[in-house]
């Protein structure tokens, strides 16, 4: 628990950067999917879906490379990351930031 402890400082601002590549990623992929879908699709349903697959995806990767076992708990951890990808590819990064910055105080 004690090492666990200490890696928090190390982590939360590798998910912030995380989270910075994959809602840019996921604001292109969006841009694109939407002219293609001819708006069939809800913009903010394909931001949604579209970040909650490469947050799993990112995930799945790291645990891949880090050699670390894919358990429930990582993929449920990696779609709550997917909705704040999805929170800030729409309304902005310092948007996220300033909810965050609420939730903690």
């Amino acid at each position: 628990m004690e090492k666990l402890l200490e890696l928090i400082p190390v982590a939360v601002p590798a998910v912030m950067g995380a989270v910075l590549v994959l809602m840019v990623v996921t604001q292109i992929i969006v841009q694109v999917l939407k002219k293609a879908t001819w708006d069939f699709i809800p913009t903010n349903t394909l931001a949604v879906v579209v970040a909650v697959a490469l947050s799993v995806g990112a995930v799945a990767a790291g645990c891949s490379i880090a050699g670390i076992a894919i358990r429930w708990y990582i993929i449920g951890g990696a779609v709550v990351l997917g909705f704040f990808v999805a929170f800030a590819a729409m309304f902005g990064f310092d948007k996220l930031r300033q909810t965050l910055e609420q939730i903690t105080k």
